[in-house]
């Protein structure tokens, strides 16, 4: 069974950051473009950011731009997401994904998923 591990998240204060990380087991993920996606309570699930297999290109939502970098490490088959000058619309519970394709920011084209990791920013 494939899994999507996420760790890293926690109540942190507004202005605050934490560092997402996300490790596969059951395979490696290194020729996957590697997503993160956010949940927050009564909303749908959104797109945060998105690294290519290479690490070459990114994508970011704009909620997130210039606060947010994603990055990976394929030796050691992990994910990356970290997150500074957070808000409370930040809150939301984080999940790692995974899709086949090359690049791709939407949703439907990740097939793997974690579990969710949360993260609540508040004071």
């Amino acid at each position: 069974q494939v899994q999507l591990v996420e760790s890293g998240g926690g109540l942190v204060q507004p202005g605050g950051s934490l560092r997402l990380s996300c490790a596969p087991s059951g395979r490696t993920f290194s020729r996957y473009n590697m997503g993160w996606f956010r949940q927050a309570p009564g909303k749908e699930r959104e797109f945060v950011a998105s690294i290519t297999w290479s690490g070459s290109t990114t994508a970011y939502a704009d909620s997130v731009k210039g606060r947010v970098t994603i990055s990976r490490d394929n030796a050691k088959n992990t994910v990356f997401l970290q997150m500074n000058g957070l808000k409370p619309e930040d809150t939301a519970n984080y999940y790692c994904a995974a899709s086949s394709m090359w690049y791709t920011t939407r949703e439907a084209d990740f097939g793997f998923w974690g579990q969710g990791t949360p993260v609540t920013v508040s004071s």
